[in-house]
Order: structure tokens, then sequence, then C-alpha cells
């Protein structure tokens, strides 16, 4: 009780100071998502950014070259000659910040944990084929520094390594959990609020849509560094924006300008791996001929709608491999071009057009896209909705045309690939409901080419195939990628070494310092 006290007393302190201690970074951003704190559990961006700042995992990558991936927990592996078995050696010197040392018995806990809770982030695992009856005999120690995988089937080795850099494969100490442990549940409940990793910061202390509080692991403590990271749950960007302006605050994490800001204020971006996308349905039958389908593609004013209606928060992106991603194309092949779109359905008989509906939640960008296919006699009628009335329709196919967004599941392009241009079975009750299936994109020929692509060991080939995949997207894809999301913050000329990364997981604070 003292303790949460002094906090409080610590957190008035700063909402009252016009300037934030130089040993805390404090940030603001909406954090009401966060429902668990624990890795194997969470799903939501809040909460991975939280997981990326405090826990390990067994690899990761560069940041800057995502191509380059690289050990964390692991100091390195080996992936034996048919591609199913993967030996990692563990660096010997990494302690949880309880004193315990990370071993190989605390990696193969974590890595089964993750399947046997069964919770959101456990595909990551079980594509390659783990399950709860063979994960324990899949996934073992050889000896106090050594882990083996053992996979059911080949896959490019990129594909595993990239999903054990997911914040839900996480290392946690399992002798701590074990303490915790109530009706063998691996100590999830107790996880969830409370704290077991190696990394960077601990949790210190976490208020449900309040604050999160993080403190730098004394181990890895840096007198140049930031000892505190507190994370104030703001949900109005105007409230932000004046907390900025004031210096009680030294981030804002939900703001898309500087305007009206002192000069000291600067903005950095990255992009992310959230994709805004359009789905034109092809049980439609209009939208199903292919004239028609790249006409729409040279209707939509992709950099001018970007200007207008999304204020920095967006750029054109239209392959469905995010900008940063292993093999992305970024040549943006399209731009509005109404003569070309008009040649196009004249091709077919359709100059006069044809009569359509749309569903979206983002209703001034509908209003933009029906005015700019209208000039091609496209007549739209827009339904609005929200996010759970659209996913309702998308995953029956009752839409003609919908706008929604994708996010990223992990950093492989085949976490895109897998949605976008795989469907094996067009018929109404498939086993998994992929993109491309929800749009009624009948492909069992570029289907196999996907799955080929996922397990390509060799690099350049596997390159090659998302190069020749990205290429038939855009010449016969009913899915039109419009932008991709950037990441913002707005931040005090204070403040240096905040990392935003390729990923809503990658948000560093490890060498944030203020002058």
């Amino acid at each position: 009780m003292k303790k949460l006290i002094l906090i409080s007393i610590s957190l008035f302190a700063i909402s009252v100071s016009a300037d934030t201690p130089k040993n805390t970074l404090v940030i603001a951003q909406r954090i009401d998502e966060i429902i668990t704190l624990d890795p194997a559990a969470m799903f939501e961006f809040a909460a991975m950014e939280y997981a990326n700042n405090t826990y390990n995992t067994l690899v990761s990558y560069d940041l800057d070259n995502v191509a380059n991936i690289k050990g964390q927990v692991a100091d390195s592996w080996e992936v034996s000659q048919d591609g199913k078995i993967y030996t990692f050696i563990l660096n010997d010197n990494l302690k949880f910040a309880s004193g315990n040392p990370v071993t190989a018995d605390d990696v193969v806990f974590s890595l089964q944990r993750v399947i046997l809770l069964d919770k959101a982030p456990s595909f990551l695992l079980s594509q390659f084929g783990f399950n709860k009856e063979n994960v324990t005999t899949n996934i073992r120690s050889i000896n106090n520094h050594t882990v083996e995988l053992k996979l059911e089937s080949k896959f490019a080795p990129t594909m595993l390594l990239y999903c054990l850099a997911s914040p839900a494969t996480s290392i946690v100490d399992k002798n701590l959990l074990l303490k915790h442990q109530e009706n063998g549940d691996y100590g999830n409940k107790w996880l969830s609020t409370n704290y077991a990793g190696s990394g960077d910061f601990r949790l210190g202390t976490w208020q449900a849509n309040e604050y999160l509080m993080l403190e730098r692991t004394p181990n890895i403590y840096n007198e140049n560094l930031v000892e505190k990271v507190i994370i104030r749950h703001v949900r109005e960007s105007v409230t932000q924006k004046l907390l900025l302006k004031q210096g009680d605050i030294d981030i804002a994490r939900n703001l898309t300008k500087t305007d009206g800001l002192p000069k000291e204020i600067a903005m950095v971006s990255a992009p992310k791996g959230s994709l805004t996308y359009m789905s034109l349905n092809q049980n439609h039958p209009k939208l199903k001929i292919p004239q028609v389908r790249q006409a729409i593609k040279y209707l939509i004013d992709y950099k001018g709608m970007a200007e207008a209606l999304f204020e920095n928060q967006v750029e054109v992106h239209q392959s469905f491999i995010p900008k940063g991603f292993f093999a992305a194309d970024t040549s943006n092949p399209f731009s509005y071009n109404l003569q070309k779109a008009k040649s196009l359905l004249k091709e077919v008989g359709l100059e006069d057009g044809f009569d359509i509906t749309m569903d979206v939640y983002n209703l001034e960008l509908a209003q933009a896209i029906q005015a700019s296919f209208a000039t091609a006699n496209i007549r739209v009628k827009i339904i609005p909705g929200d996010s759970k009335q659209i996913f309702t329709k998308f995953m029956t196919r009752k839409h003609d045309v919908l706008i929604a967004t994708w996010g990223t599941d992990y950093q492989d392009p085949h976490a895109n690939a897998s949605t976008f241009t795989l469907n094996q079975n067009n018929s109404d009750t498939p086993k998994i409901k992929t993109l491309a299936w929800r749009s009624g994109w009948d492909i069992p020929k570029i289907s196999v080419k996907t799955l080929n692509a996922a397990t390509e060991r060799d690099p350049s080939k596997r390159e090659q195939a998302y190069i020749d995949l990205q290429q038939e997207y855009y010449s016969n894809s009913p899915l039109i990628v419009m932008y991709q999301k950037k990441d913002i913050a707005i931040l005090s000329n204070k403040v240096s070494g905040l990392v935003l990364g390729p990923s809503f997981d990658t948000t560093s604070y490890a060498n944030v310092s203020k002058g």
C-alpha cells in the first residue's frame, strides 16, 4: 500500500510539473487495450510493445535491416540438412530480473507454454506442426544451454526465426511461474498482472486504463539512460498535445502533426505492418471481370487521399508485403488514370458503368473513392458500419466492395501471403477463411506457389518467389492494398534514442536518454 501511495504522489508531481525528471521518460498513449501482461496470451499492440521492452526472445532482428536475424537469448543456431531440426546454443550470461539464470529449461518451458496455454498467439508456433500432443517431445533441452526444436515439415528457416522473435514467444522465468501456478495454468493468472522476464526493463506498476510504469533492470543499468518509463493512458489526442506543450510529457504517441507546438518538438515516424485494402467480391458478376478489377485500381487517387485524409498516418503502398519486410515490392504500379480505367471498362462493354455497394467504417475515405469511381460511371452506394458489422459481412462474402485493414502478425512475408494469395478451398465451408477466400478469389495455382515460397530454404530463390507472387497479385487480385500505416511519435528534443522499428512490437526505449 505504501508503494502504491508513493507512486501516485510521483505521478501527480509529474502531471503538474513543467518539466519531467531527467531519469524518467514520460509517454502519453492510448493503452486501455492492454488486458494482460502475459506475453503468451497478448495480441494487442500496446501490450506487445510492453513485452518487447521487458522480455527477451530466443532471436531478434536488426531493426534497420530485418534480413539480419541475430541472437538474443540464443548465441547461435543450426538447421539440419532436411530443414526440420533447429538447434539453439544459448547465451550463458543472461539472468532474469529475479536473479535466476536463463537456462534451456526456461526456453523449453516458455515455448511449450505458448502451445499448452492455447491463447490467441499460439498459431505462431502451431503453424509449424506443434500441438499439445507433440510439443513436449518436439521442443526439448539437450543440456543446460542447448535447445532443440523438431518440425513435422520443412519451412524456410527465416519464417520460424521471425516467429521466434515475436513477443508471444518471450522467454519467461520457469521457476518463478511454477511458484505461482494455479490449477495447471502455467502461471498465466499471476503473470497477467506481474512480471517474469529478463529484458532491459522490468514491470514497476500497472494500473489498468491509467498508467504503466517500467523500471530499468538493475543488472543492465546505465547511468546515461533513463531509469524509468511511465506510460500514461491519455485517450484524447488534444489532451496529449496540451501535455506535450506544457512539458508534462516527453512523447505523445497518438498525435499526427506538430502544428501549434513549440519548435523544440519534433516528429519521428516508421512504417508498420498494417495495410488498408479494398476487397472486390468475385461473386459479383461485374467485379469478377479482370478488366473491371484492373480499371478500379486506376480509379483510386492513392496519393491525393493519403495527403488529404490521413495527415502523416499512412504512406502509399500497394503490395501485400509491407515495406520493410523481406522481398517487399515498393514500386506502387497504380495511380489515378481515368483514361486507362475508361479504356479497360470499354473493352468489356461497361463504358456506361454499373452499380455497387461499398461497406466501410471510414466514411471520408469512402466518399472520396465514391467520387473518383463516379468519373467512370461506377455508381457506389456507401454502407457505413462498425468493424464488427463489416467483419461479419466479409466472413460470409455478402459484400460487393469492402474497405478494411490488415495487421501483420510476424515479420516474414508468409504472414501476409498466407491470407492475400492463399485460398485452397473456395467452397462455403473452408477450414480457414483467408482474405482471398473472403473475396471469392479462387486461386489453386497461386496457392501452391504461396505454399512453396513458405518452404523454400534458398534465400535468393525465396525472394524471387515472392517477387513473382507480387506481380501476379498486381495483375489479377481483387484485393487492392492502398496504404501502409505509419507509427508516429511526437517528442521533445530532449529525448534521443527512441526506436520505433518496422513492426508494432519493435518500439524500444532501451537506449533512450534525456538531455
